[in-house]
């Protein structure tokens, strides 16, 4: 996925208080089954994914490509942070821009582990791409993924209906440089 650009995939694992985020590897396979086939977390994302066809679909390494990070807390896979640049949308404003997304498994819930992750991605790609506004899409009704939109920055500027749902579009300029002394 050239999406990102020029960008060297993967990284060096970035470190954090408490995570690392990675390229996936092949150790990766069952905890990303358990991800996808998840009821908890597709809550708001259509459904899970039966696992069986899981099982038989996914490659020995899924998910290896540019902008999708493995979250890893002591050596585990415990979610995925997803950096895509947005090609249709149903709101003009996110089309070209980089989309954040994320699952968590739902035993990493409620423990700030989604705000370090997704704020060291943001802070990852702020250096590696400088000047790119980033957009964020959740359903109103998931109210952790707003409180998780605001705290990361991204602020409302549209609300529409998809999947039979409310959704929210927020949006996150690039920051501001510094000046120089």
């Amino acid at each position: 996925m050239s999406d990102l650009g020029p960008v060297a995939w993967p990284p060096v694992a970035i470190r954090t208080a408490r995570l690392v985020l990675r390229g996936s590897g092949a150790a990766d396979r069952a905890a990303f089954v358990e991800l996808l086939a998840s009821p908890e977390v597709h809550t708001y994302l259509g459904g899970p994914r039966p696992r069986a066809e899981l099982e038989r679909e996914l490659p020995g390494t899924p998910e290896r490509w540019p902008g999708s990070f493995v979250v890893d807390l002591d050596g585990e896979m415990i979610g995925q942070v997803l950096l895509r640049r947005t090609r249709e949308h149903c709101c003009p404003v996110a089309v070209g821009k980089v989309d954040l997304g994320y699952l968590f498994l739902p035993r990493a819930w409620g423990l700030g582990y989604a705000a370090e992750a997704c704020a060291a991605a943001l802070d990852w790609l702020d250096g590696v791409l400088p000047g790119e506004p980033m957009v964020l899409n959740t359903q109103t009704a998931n109210t952790g993924s707003m409180r998780l939109a605001a705290k990361l920055g991204f602020t409302e500027v549209e609300r529409f209906r998809a999947w039979d749902a409310e959704q929210w579009l927020g949006l996150r300029p690039p920051p501001t440089p510094s000046p120089s002394c």
